[in-house]
Protein backbone atom coordinates (compact mmCIF):
# COMPACT_ATOMS: atom_id res chain seq x y z
CA UNK A 1 0.00 0.00 0.00
CA UNK A 2 1.18 3.95 -0.96
CA UNK A 3 2.33 5.87 2.18
CA UNK A 4 0.21 8.29 0.61
CA UNK A 5 -2.83 6.11 0.50
CA UNK A 6 -2.63 5.01 4.10
CA UNK A 7 -4.60 5.72 6.79
CA UNK A 8 -3.19 7.01 10.09
CA UNK A 9 -5.04 7.08 13.50
CA UNK A 10 -3.47 10.18 14.02
CA UNK A 11 -0.11 12.15 12.70
CA UNK A 12 3.01 13.63 13.31
CA UNK A 13 4.87 13.09 17.05
CA UNK A 14 3.41 12.03 20.23
CA UNK A 15 3.88 11.37 23.72
CA UNK A 16 2.49 9.83 26.60
CA UNK A 17 0.27 11.49 29.43
CA UNK A 18 1.77 10.64 32.74
CA UNK A 19 -0.17 11.77 36.21
CA UNK A 20 3.54 13.33 36.99
CA UNK A 21 2.84 15.90 34.44
CA UNK A 22 -0.19 17.77 36.10
CA UNK A 23 1.86 20.41 37.06
CA UNK A 24 3.29 21.64 33.93
CA UNK A 25 1.07 22.40 30.66
CA UNK A 26 1.64 20.78 27.36
CA UNK A 27 0.66 23.06 24.14
CA UNK A 28 0.00 21.64 20.40
CA UNK A 29 2.67 23.54 19.32
CA UNK A 30 4.96 20.72 20.92
CA UNK A 31 3.01 17.62 20.85
CA UNK A 32 1.02 16.60 17.87
CA UNK A 33 -0.93 13.51 20.00
CA UNK A 34 -0.62 12.04 23.63
CA UNK A 35 -1.68 8.47 24.65
CA UNK A 36 -2.24 7.29 27.89
CA UNK A 37 -2.48 3.57 29.40
CA UNK A 38 -6.67 3.42 29.81
CA UNK A 39 -6.62 0.99 32.55
CA UNK A 40 -5.12 3.91 35.21
CA UNK A 41 -8.03 5.89 34.05
CA UNK A 42 -11.39 4.33 33.78
CA UNK A 43 -13.69 5.31 35.99
CA UNK A 44 -11.23 7.71 37.29
CA UNK A 45 -13.12 11.74 38.49
CA UNK A 46 -12.30 14.12 40.48
CA UNK A 47 -9.45 16.97 39.71
CA UNK A 48 -7.58 13.69 37.58
CA UNK A 49 -10.52 13.06 35.52
CA UNK A 50 -11.04 16.83 34.69
CA UNK A 51 -7.16 16.82 33.99
CA UNK A 52 -7.57 14.22 31.43
CA UNK A 53 -10.48 15.38 30.25
CA UNK A 54 -9.31 18.94 29.33
CA UNK A 55 -6.33 17.33 26.88
CA UNK A 56 -8.67 14.68 25.36
CA UNK A 57 -10.92 17.96 24.03
CA UNK A 58 -7.46 19.46 22.68
CA UNK A 59 -5.79 16.42 21.53
CA UNK A 60 -6.14 13.32 19.67
CA UNK A 61 -5.39 10.68 21.59
CA UNK A 62 -4.67 6.71 21.47
CA UNK A 63 -4.57 4.48 24.24
CA UNK A 64 -2.03 1.10 24.78
CA UNK A 65 -3.17 -1.20 27.18
CA UNK A 66 -1.75 -3.00 30.10
CA UNK A 67 -3.57 -5.43 31.48
CA UNK A 68 -5.43 -7.41 28.55
CA UNK A 69 -3.04 -10.16 29.14
CA UNK A 70 -3.72 -11.43 25.45
CA UNK A 71 -1.53 -14.75 25.55
CA UNK A 72 -3.16 -15.83 29.00
CA UNK A 73 -4.30 -19.18 29.52
CA UNK A 74 -7.23 -17.43 32.04
CA UNK A 75 -10.45 -16.40 30.04
CA UNK A 76 -10.51 -13.65 28.26
CA UNK A 77 -11.12 -10.30 30.50
CA UNK A 78 -14.22 -9.50 28.40
CA UNK A 79 -15.54 -6.71 31.36
CA UNK A 80 -12.18 -4.67 30.99
CA UNK A 81 -12.77 -5.05 26.73
CA UNK A 82 -16.40 -3.32 27.09
CA UNK A 83 -15.10 -0.59 29.61
CA UNK A 84 -12.45 0.10 27.28
CA UNK A 85 -15.05 0.52 24.46
CA UNK A 86 -16.86 3.09 26.60
CA UNK A 87 -13.59 4.97 27.69
CA UNK A 88 -12.85 4.93 23.75
CA UNK A 89 -16.25 6.20 23.02
CA UNK A 90 -16.28 8.86 26.35
CA UNK A 91 -12.94 10.31 24.98
CA UNK A 92 -13.14 9.93 21.12
CA UNK A 93 -9.77 7.77 20.92
CA UNK A 94 -8.26 7.08 17.94
CA UNK A 95 -6.74 3.80 18.17
CA UNK A 96 -6.30 1.07 20.61
CA UNK A 97 -3.12 -1.20 20.84
CA UNK A 98 -2.06 -3.68 23.61
CA UNK A 99 1.55 -5.64 23.97
CA UNK A 100 1.51 -9.29 22.24
CA UNK A 101 2.34 -10.90 25.34
CA UNK A 102 0.68 -11.88 28.74
CA UNK A 103 0.54 -10.47 32.39
CA UNK A 104 -1.92 -12.90 34.05
CA UNK A 105 -3.17 -16.21 34.99
CA UNK A 106 -5.12 -16.50 38.08
CA UNK A 107 -4.22 -13.00 39.22
CA UNK A 108 -2.05 -10.21 37.70
CA UNK A 109 1.56 -10.14 37.26
CA UNK A 110 3.62 -7.00 37.26
CA UNK A 111 5.50 -8.08 33.97
CA UNK A 112 5.01 -8.89 30.21
CA UNK A 113 5.82 -12.30 29.93
CA UNK A 114 6.60 -13.88 26.56
CA UNK A 115 4.20 -16.13 24.50
CA UNK A 116 5.42 -18.92 22.67
CA UNK A 117 6.45 -19.06 19.37
CA UNK A 118 4.79 -21.79 18.24
CA UNK A 119 1.98 -22.67 15.71
CA UNK A 120 -0.53 -23.13 18.62
CA UNK A 121 -0.05 -20.33 20.16
CA UNK A 122 -0.69 -18.21 17.18
CA UNK A 123 -3.84 -19.58 16.51
CA UNK A 124 -4.78 -19.35 20.50
CA UNK A 125 -3.58 -15.75 20.44
CA UNK A 126 -5.49 -14.73 16.96
CA UNK A 127 -8.79 -15.98 18.07
CA UNK A 128 -8.49 -13.99 21.32
CA UNK A 129 -7.67 -10.79 19.25
CA UNK A 130 -10.32 -11.69 17.00
CA UNK A 131 -13.04 -11.46 20.09
CA UNK A 132 -11.69 -8.04 21.34
CA UNK A 133 -11.90 -6.70 17.71
CA UNK A 134 -15.80 -8.09 17.49
CA UNK A 135 -16.77 -7.10 21.21
CA UNK A 136 -14.90 -3.27 20.06
CA UNK A 137 -16.27 -3.30 16.56
CA UNK A 138 -12.82 -2.10 15.60
CA UNK A 139 -9.76 -3.11 14.89
CA UNK A 140 -6.72 -3.41 17.36
CA UNK A 141 -3.25 -2.83 17.16
CA UNK A 142 -1.16 -5.53 19.16
CA UNK A 143 2.85 -4.55 19.74
CA UNK A 144 6.19 -6.44 18.90
CA UNK A 145 7.38 -6.57 22.67
CA UNK A 146 10.55 -7.07 24.32
CA UNK A 147 11.46 -10.61 25.56
CA UNK A 148 14.22 -12.15 27.54
CA UNK A 149 13.40 -15.89 27.11
CA UNK A 150 12.02 -17.87 24.62
CA UNK A 151 10.56 -21.20 25.54
CA UNK A 152 9.60 -23.79 23.79
CA UNK A 153 10.11 -21.82 20.50
CA UNK A 154 9.10 -23.25 17.25
CA UNK A 155 9.57 -20.22 15.10
CA UNK A 156 11.28 -16.86 14.91
CA UNK A 157 9.57 -13.79 16.52
CA UNK A 158 9.35 -12.27 13.35
CA UNK A 159 7.25 -15.47 11.86
CA UNK A 160 5.22 -15.51 14.66
CA UNK A 161 4.40 -11.52 14.79
CA UNK A 162 2.90 -11.94 11.49
CA UNK A 163 1.57 -15.07 11.82
CA UNK A 164 -0.68 -13.54 14.44
CA UNK A 165 -1.39 -10.20 12.81
CA UNK A 166 -2.58 -12.25 9.70
CA UNK A 167 -4.59 -14.71 11.16
CA UNK A 168 -5.90 -11.99 13.75
CA UNK A 169 -6.74 -9.65 10.55
CA UNK A 170 -5.54 -7.20 13.22
CA UNK A 171 -2.68 -4.63 13.29
CA UNK A 172 0.34 -3.39 14.13
CA UNK A 173 2.12 -0.97 16.83
CA UNK A 174 5.69 -0.70 15.58
CA UNK A 175 7.80 -0.48 18.59
CA UNK A 176 11.41 0.47 17.64
CA UNK A 177 13.13 0.01 20.46
CA UNK A 178 11.47 -3.26 21.33
CA UNK A 179 13.08 -4.61 17.92
CA UNK A 180 16.82 -2.83 19.12
CA UNK A 181 16.71 -4.63 22.60
CA UNK A 182 15.61 -7.40 21.02
CA UNK A 183 18.05 -7.66 18.38
CA UNK A 184 20.76 -6.87 20.90
CA UNK A 185 19.80 -9.65 23.21
CA UNK A 186 18.46 -12.53 21.24
CA UNK A 187 21.69 -11.76 18.22
CA UNK A 188 19.31 -10.86 14.67
CA UNK A 189 19.75 -8.23 12.64
CA UNK A 190 17.33 -5.25 13.35
CA UNK A 191 16.73 -4.08 9.95
CA UNK A 192 16.02 -7.51 8.37
CA UNK A 193 13.85 -8.07 11.36
CA UNK A 194 12.49 -4.48 10.27
CA UNK A 195 11.72 -4.60 6.52
CA UNK A 196 10.44 -8.06 7.31
CA UNK A 197 7.30 -6.34 8.52
CA UNK A 198 3.67 -5.64 7.03
CA UNK A 199 3.81 -1.89 6.08
CA UNK A 200 0.04 -2.29 5.49
CA UNK A 201 -0.34 -2.85 8.95
CA UNK A 202 1.31 -0.04 11.24
CA UNK A 203 -0.88 2.22 12.88
CA UNK A 204 1.96 4.33 14.45
CA UNK A 205 5.35 3.53 16.42
CA UNK A 206 6.83 3.80 19.51
CA UNK A 207 10.40 5.09 20.58
CA UNK A 208 11.34 4.36 24.13
CA UNK A 209 14.81 4.05 26.14
CA UNK A 210 16.18 1.42 28.24
CA UNK A 211 18.73 0.04 30.26
CA UNK A 212 21.85 -1.29 29.61
CA UNK A 213 22.25 -4.52 32.24
CA UNK A 214 25.58 -5.20 29.72
CA UNK A 215 27.07 -4.97 26.52
CA UNK A 216 24.64 -8.30 25.14
CA UNK A 217 21.83 -7.59 27.53
CA UNK A 218 19.23 -4.41 27.31
CA UNK A 219 16.22 -4.06 29.56
CA UNK A 220 13.16 -2.24 28.21
CA UNK A 221 12.47 0.10 30.73
CA UNK A 222 11.43 3.63 29.17
CA UNK A 223 13.30 5.11 31.78
CA UNK A 224 16.30 6.86 29.82
CA UNK A 225 16.37 8.74 26.97
CA UNK A 226 16.25 6.86 23.45
CA UNK A 227 19.89 6.56 22.06
CA UNK A 228 21.69 6.81 19.08
CA UNK A 229 21.19 3.53 17.54
CA UNK A 230 17.60 3.45 18.17
CA UNK A 231 17.03 6.88 16.17
CA UNK A 232 19.15 5.48 13.57
CA UNK A 233 16.65 2.71 13.26
CA UNK A 234 13.65 4.94 13.75
CA UNK A 235 15.37 6.59 10.34
CA UNK A 236 15.91 3.41 8.79
CA UNK A 237 12.26 2.32 9.06
CA UNK A 238 10.47 5.96 7.96
CA UNK A 239 12.88 4.91 4.88
CA UNK A 240 10.96 1.42 4.69
CA UNK A 241 7.74 2.58 5.85
CA UNK A 242 7.70 6.14 5.24
CA UNK A 243 7.31 8.73 8.76
CA UNK A 244 4.85 7.23 10.44
CA UNK A 245 3.20 9.02 13.55
CA UNK A 246 5.72 7.96 16.14
CA UNK A 247 5.10 8.48 19.81
CA UNK A 248 7.98 9.19 22.88
CA UNK A 249 7.40 6.99 25.98
CA UNK A 250 8.39 7.88 29.29
CA UNK A 251 7.49 5.86 32.19
CA UNK A 252 10.14 5.89 34.93
CA UNK A 253 12.51 8.83 36.00
CA UNK A 254 10.63 11.21 34.04
CA UNK A 255 12.32 14.64 33.31
CA UNK A 256 10.56 18.19 33.02
CA UNK A 257 8.63 18.58 29.98
CA UNK A 258 11.64 20.68 28.12
CA UNK A 259 13.98 17.50 28.13
CA UNK A 260 10.95 15.39 26.35
CA UNK A 261 9.79 18.29 23.92
CA UNK A 262 13.44 18.10 22.95
CA UNK A 263 13.61 13.80 21.86
CA UNK A 264 9.61 14.66 20.18
CA UNK A 265 11.08 17.80 18.15
CA UNK A 266 13.85 15.27 17.46
CA UNK A 267 11.23 12.95 16.33
CA UNK A 268 9.44 15.51 13.99
CA UNK A 269 12.88 16.39 12.47
CA UNK A 270 13.85 12.77 11.40
CA UNK A 271 9.95 12.54 9.99
CA UNK A 272 10.55 15.93 8.06
CA UNK A 273 13.91 14.66 6.89
CA UNK A 274 12.30 11.48 5.65
CA UNK A 275 9.49 13.20 3.63
CA UNK A 276 11.63 15.76 2.22
CA UNK A 277 14.76 14.37 0.90
CA UNK A 278 16.86 16.41 -0.68
CA UNK A 279 20.41 18.44 0.09
CA UNK A 280 18.76 20.17 3.00
CA UNK A 281 17.28 16.63 4.54
CA UNK A 282 20.63 15.65 4.14
CA UNK A 283 22.77 18.19 6.23
CA UNK A 284 19.50 17.14 8.47
CA UNK A 285 20.48 13.77 8.65
CA UNK A 286 24.25 14.78 9.66
CA UNK A 287 22.52 15.63 13.08
CA UNK A 288 20.16 12.74 13.64
CA UNK A 289 22.80 11.42 15.36
CA UNK A 290 23.58 14.41 17.94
Amino acid sequence: MSNNLRKYPVKGAGLGLRRSMMDEELVPEQVDFLEVAPENWIGVGGRYGRWLRQYTERFPFVIHGLSLSIGSPAPLDEALVLSIKAFMREHDIRCYSEHLSYCSDHGHLYDLLPIPFTGEAVHYVAGRIRRVQDLLEQRIAMENVSYYAAPGQEMSELEFLNAVLEEADCDLLLDVNNIYVNAVNHRYDPVEFLCGLPADRIRYAHVAGHFDEADDLKVDTHGAPVIDPVWQLLQRAYRQFGPIPTLLERDFNIPPLAELYSEVARIRDIQAMASNPSPMGSLMEMHVGR
